[in-house]
């Protein structure tokens, strides 16, 4: 039998880091973010609840886990509560950041994000126009336009990716969200549990970065992952439950042969969805070449994601359809969340690509 690894956070405790952190994970998220408290910030200008954010950095240490594999855990939670948080912005800047900001991202004073994306879409180093124009004393100023920017508006520091002035040459730079030149704006998605935003550059102050975009994308394609996973789990977990509770012609739908059929399929779905995610997160972990891993745990996750959750909302017929349930909700998140990133597309051409083919 292998012994059980303990983990050790920065207060001294030690923990078997995945069953002992999910479960302590699930407890915590079960309590800040029910059904009710996400359509309640749905609504909120802000989009998040500060306390909240606190708590995960202050009480559970979740903005300092010691790898991936423990952030893959935290992600796919709060993907399973449609967590109305930056969590997902933050974690993936952060190794991304030089250490003093790492500090304050581990304490929650910090809300990090990445803005590698430009109104074309594409998420790579192709689509990007933003410029990077060399200044006095080793800084930079950057002009141009970044959208679809996670947890934008709210960012205290943005990971920006820019051209420099050989023009081949993308970097990526840290501007400060309230640096003068930056213009901010929230934009309009179908799923109104995640804030994205446009973010104008107009000659705003940088400081360039060591990390590379091709790093930054693929961090975002493996955290993404784990969070689409959470999602689509919970949205089989539902359709599981309603079809064992709902009663038609004198007997549960469940004991349909077309409605199990549905359901295993959508478990076969998710399970092929987490060996996906869990392997990125591990070579991401490892510190391994993550490229390959990553660009197909987000094309299988991405997929997965909306398949189980259009099949949850059939197997809940009509009711999945009304606002008061929360099936919908699942829905909209899996469809944004198919094309953040990069869609399943984009990252079959670049797997092509680095694979030469």
């Amino acid at each position: 039998m292998n012994p059980v690894v303990f983990v050790v956070d920065r207060h001294g405790r030690e923990y078997a880091p995945v069953d002992h952190l999910r479960s302590r994970v699930r407890a915590f998220l079960a309590e800040v973010s029910p059904p009710t408290h996400v359509r309640r910030l749905m609504e909120d200008e802000r989009g998040f609840d500060l306390d909240v954010w606190l708590r995960m950095a202050a009480d559970h240490d979740l903005l300092s886990l010691p790898g991936w594999v423990e952030q893959g855990v935290v992600l796919e939670e709060t993907g399973r509560v449609l967590l109305c948080a930056p969590y997902l912005a933050t974690v993936t800047a952060a190794p991304l950041l030089p250490p003093e900001l790492r500090d304050a991202v581990a304490g929650g004073l910090c809300i990090a994000t990445v803005a590698m994306a430009e109104p074309s879409g594409r998420p790579d180093a192709a689509g990007v126009r933003t410029r990077a124009l060399a200044s006095s004393g080793g800084r930079w100023r950057l002009e141009g336009e970044k959208s679809y920017v996670v947890d934008g508006c709210a960012a205290d520091v943005m990971v920006v990716a820019a051209r420099t002035d050989d023009e081949a040459d993308v970097a990526l730079f840290l501007v400060e969200g309230d640096a003068p030149g930056v213009d901010r704006g929230p934009l309009p998605t179908v799923d109104r549990t995640r804030r994205l935003a446009r973010i104008g550059l107009a000659a705003a102050p940088a400081r360039r970065l060591d990390a590379s975009p091709e790093a930054a994308a693929d961090l975002c394609a493996v955290a993404l992952a784990a969070e689409q996973v959470g999602g689509a789990g919970r949205a089989l977990e539902m359709a599981v439950e309603h079809a064992r509770r709902r009663v038609q012609f004198g007997r549960p739908i469940g004991s349909f042969q077309a409605v199990k059929h549905l359901c295993a399929d959508m478990l076969l779905e998710l399970e092929s969805a987490r060996g996906a995610a869990s392997h990125a997160a591990a070579l991401a972990a490892a510190s391994g070449d993550v490229r390959e891993a990553a660009a197909v745990a987000k094309v299988c996750c991405s997929e997965a994601y909306v398949r189980v959750a259009t099949d949850s909302l059939h197997v809940h017929g009509a009711l999945g359809f009304t606002w008061d349930h929360d099936a919908h909700l699942y829905l909209r998140r899996a469809r944004s969340s198919y094309h953040l990133f990069g869609d399943p597309r984009h990252h079959r051409e670049r797997l092509a690509r680095h694979l030469g083919l």
